[in-house]
Parts: C-alpha cells; structure tokens; sequence
C-alpha cells in the first residue's frame, strides 16, 4: 500500500477511534460505567479514552489488512470484524499498523502511549488487555443496536452523523 493510501486508511481508522466513544456514551449511564473502571483500573479517564480511541483504530487498520481492503474499500469493514481485532491481536502486532507522521496531534500521543504500555509490560500488559475488552465491548453495543444489515465502518458514520456527533478530532 503507498503512502498516500496509508495515510488515509489510518486517517479514516482514526476517525473510527474518536466516533465510537460518542456513540456509545448515547446513553449516558455507559460512560459513567467506562470511567469507575478506568479509575477502578488505575487509568486516567482521559488517558484511557485516547488509548481507547487508538487501540480502535489499530484494531479496524488490522482487520483491513486481514480482510485485503484498500482504503477506499474502508466503508464494507465489518464492526465486528474490528471487535474480533480488538481482542484477537496481540498489541505488538496492532503497533504494525501506526503510521510513520501523524496527522493530528492527539494521536500521536495516544500511539505514544500505546506503544508504552506495550512495551512495558506488567501491569501495563494488563491495563491494554482491560482496555482491550472495553473496546470490544464498546464496539459490541453499537453492533448490536438495531440496525437493517450488520453494521459497517460506514452505517456507523452514517448513524453519527443522523446522531450529530461530529467528525472531527
């Protein structure tokens, strides 16, 4: 893959990363739940939901590469397809899919941190495994909203946008 087309499939993952959180947070209840376990597994909130925005898009990057997509074929990639990612790669092999230059300054701090965590060790392994299973989880809820066909990168922007949740980072 060139890269151009590198720097746009992260773009578009990014973008993934920074929606699913708001969609979630819908009902307001889930949010309140994913911050007492951040605390109650000793990460900051606002930490954790950038490690959350990141590790989300590392998973729908290495469900592209598992699925043979092109960028431009982002909008087919199944959410659960990214949710089996979240939990299914290890955190070594999700780091393959950072890219070189970030584009926007909040991730390249969340892959910093990323990459610290994973590097770590310890009780850093644990804390990407919990984080790990949140965004599955968090996947998993917008999944299993109703929804006329099994939910998709693009059905996902399409019910943000009807949702108001901006695209932006």
């Amino acid at each position: 893959m060139s890269t151009p087309d590198r720097d746009l499939l992260w773009r578009r993952c990014a973008l993934l990363g920074r929606i699913l959180l708001p969609m979630v947070d819908q009902e307001p209840w889930r949010q309140s739940r994913r911050h007492d376990n951040l605390r109650a597994w000793g990460i900051g909130i606002t930490e954790g939901e950038r490690l959350i925005e990141v590790f989300t898009a590392l998973a729908a990057r290495a469900a592209v590469e598992d699925a043979s997509l092109s960028a431009a074929e982002l909008d087919t990639l199944s959410l659960q397809a990214v949710a089996d990612a979240a939990t299914g790669k290890a955190d070594i092999e999700l780091l393959a899919g950072l890219p070189d230059n970030f584009a926007e300054p909040r991730d390249e701090e969340a892959a910093a941190f990323f990459r610290l965590y994973a590097y770590q060790g310890g009780q850093a392994a644990r804390h990407l495994f919990q984080l790990s299973r949140e965004v599955r989880r968090a996947l998993l809820v917008v999944t299993d909203r109703s929804w006329p066909t099994p939910p998709t990168y693009s059905t996902l922007l399409q019910q943000a946008a009807v949702a108001g949740i901006h695209h932006e980072p």
